[in-house]
């Protein structure tokens, strides 16, 4: 399971999406965010789906790696839906068994609610994550953040901490597959057992894995020394960024998708 996670990765391509600038594609994850939580229909949630499916082609990105990245999360998705089916109340129910009460809008929130986390996730991954270099990325994020630093807030150091932490997550799960793996080799068992005992189990994971961070973090810290990084104060940039025609284009078509969620929200009907 942990080598599935996909977060953080970066695929290189040579797709529409990858061609985006880094701090267009920042723009354009917000409003893409912002367009899941308009959805209020089904044929809005449909829309939405369907948006995502489109980045998925834009971006030229195989399915399986799609996949990979949301089967970690599928526990949360289902335990989600689980939550809204049995909690959500409204008016015939469709179950009336004891302790168990099912309702028909128990049942379509819970759907809602899956295919929002399964947008949610897809759509920024291959925004950001997996079509943005982690340098890309942190030229982005400094980038739209540099109003701040008329107030003395250290943006270019906020922007290589957040990028470093994004870009280390797959380095850190390979970390802990490694080590469980050796742990199992020795007998540890993760499996079974009680919920305490498997916690337990962990303990020994926990603790190499930590002292392997704090190694990595010390050996990078040691790094930017001896390559003379002093921070953001003075930097220059190589490649500097320009907006094209296509970023405005998307952002376009971005604006028109949110639009496009407003009107199915008011022209179409709930289904219960």
């Amino acid at each position: 399971m942990l080598k599935d996670m996909t977060l953080g990765q970066y695929f290189p391509g040579n797709s529409i999406l990858h061609k985006i600038d880094p701090r267009m594609k920042l723009i354009l994850a917000v409003l893409y965010i912002v367009m899941i939580f308009l959805a209020k229909t089904p044929l809005a949630y449909v829309f939405v789906l369907a948006s995502a499916a489109g980045l998925i082609f834009l971006s030229r990105l195989h399915m399986r790696v799609i996949l990979r990245g949301l089967r970690p999360i599928l526990f949360i998705i289902l335990l989600t839906a689980c939550i809204n089916i049995f909690w959500t109340r409204g008016e015939t129910p469709l179950v009336d068994w004891k302790f168990i009460h099912i309702y028909p809008e128990g049942i379509q929130f819970a759907i809602f609610m899956m295919v929002r986390i399964v947008s949610l996730v897809i759509g920024t991954a291959v925004i950001l994550t997996y079509t943005t270099s982690p340098i890309a990325l942190t030229d982005g994020l400094e980038h739209l953040l540099m109003p701040l630093s008329k107030l003395h807030l250290p943006v270019h150091e906020f922007s290589m901490m957040m990028t470093i932490a994004l870009r280390f997550i797959p380095t850190l799960v390979e970390e802990t597959d490694k080590i469980m793996s050796a742990q199992k080799s020795r007998g540890t068992d993760f499996s079974s057992g009680s919920l305490l005992r498997r916690a337990k189990a962990l303990i020994p994971v926990m603790v190499p894995l930590f002292i392997s961070a704090i190694n990595r973090a010390t050996e990078l810290a040691v790094a930017m020394e001896c390559r003379c990084y002093r921070g953001g104060t003075g930097r220059t940039k190589m490649n500097r960024l320009q907006y094209r025609p296509r970023d405005f284009l998307a952002l376009l078509c971005v604006c028109c998708m949110c639009a496009v969620v407003l009107l199915l929200n008011r022209y179409t009907p709930m289904i219960v």
